[in-house]
């Protein structure tokens, strides 16, 4: 054998099997007396909730190919749901990984990228042309960049605001206006351009520099009021009434509050300097 060919063979590691048609996942983690410890394989239960928020965006895009807008939208907010939960259980149970936080943002650019982009582009958006691929792919480029850039800067910023609209609220504010519009019986194609140009606002407000309010800081497992529990009791008999409006209506107000919030800090600082 040349040297050549030696140097074409494949490298196997004893950590893959021959019989495997995919090769075991190890991940290498810092121990608690800051030594390299190599984990094979990943954990189930957080990443079960991940697989199902997937699947759910998967099925919001195949429901609004078909036609079925509210099955669509309900999807998407079902992954929200999923998706708040997968990170919740990890971090209780102990079982974050570097493989499990890689594959919740792939999980959440088709849940809350693709697809409330592909649902609004087959409810309305086709009407306008090119301009309506135009508008959901800028939707569907600022979450891959909300994405990216949330990635890139973990550990490093204050967590108790997001830097632009989070993927999630973006998906709640284009999925919320096609399932309530379309409960109400509204054509797609009558308010094209109006939805054309909410779903790219949606996409702008994801890149964004403007302060979000995440409500990391609140404590969920401390102890609270006992009136504190009615007004839960309430609010979901609330939305219970009427989901489809009052959800949209909530990520309509959550994506008004960043420009609100930077326009009083604004007018706060110009009062300021007027005042010196």
């Amino acid at each position: 054998m040349t040297d050549k060919q030696e140097h074409e063979q494949p490298l196997e590691s004893d950590d893959t099997h021959p019989l495997l048609p995919i090769d075991e996942h190890i991940e290498e983690v810092h121990g608690p007396d800051g030594k390299k410890v190599r984990h094979k394989g990943i954990y189930l239960l957080p990443n079960l909730f991940t697989t199902a928020a997937l699947f759910s965006g998967f099925y919001a895009i195949v429901s609004a190919m078909d036609g079925n807008f509210a099955h669509a939208a309900i999807a998407v907010f079902v992954a929200m749901v999923l998706d708040g939960l997968d990170g919740r259980v990890a971090r209780l149970t102990n079982t974050q990984s570097a493989f499990g936080a890689e594959y919740d943002s792939l999980s959440d650019m088709v849940a809350f990228g693709v697809a409330p982009a592909l649902v609004a582009f087959s409810w309305a958006l086709h009407d306008l042309g090119k301009v309506g691929w135009v508008f959901a792919f800028i939707y569907v480029a600022g979450a891959a960049l909300r994405l990216a850039r949330f990635n890139t800067h973990i550990g490093t910023q204050d967590k108790r605001y997001f830097t632009g609209l989070a993927s999630p609220s973006a998906a709640g504010l284009v999925a919320g206006m096609v399932w309530a519009l379309s409960d109400f019986g509204v054509d797609g194609g009558d308010i094209a351009l109006l939805v054309g140009v909410l779903t790219a606002l949606g996409g702008l407000l994801m890149v964004s520099n403007i302060r979000y309010y995440s409500f990391k800081d609140l404590d969920f497992r401390g102890r609270v009021p006992f009136f504190v529990i009615l007004l839960v009791v309430l609010v979901f008999a609330v939305i219970s009434t009427d989901p489809s409006r009052i959800l949209w209506l909530i990520f309509i107000a959550y994506s008004a509050s960043g420009p609100v919030q930077a326009l009083w800090r604004w007018r706060q600082r110009q009062k300021t300097d007027a005042s010196v």
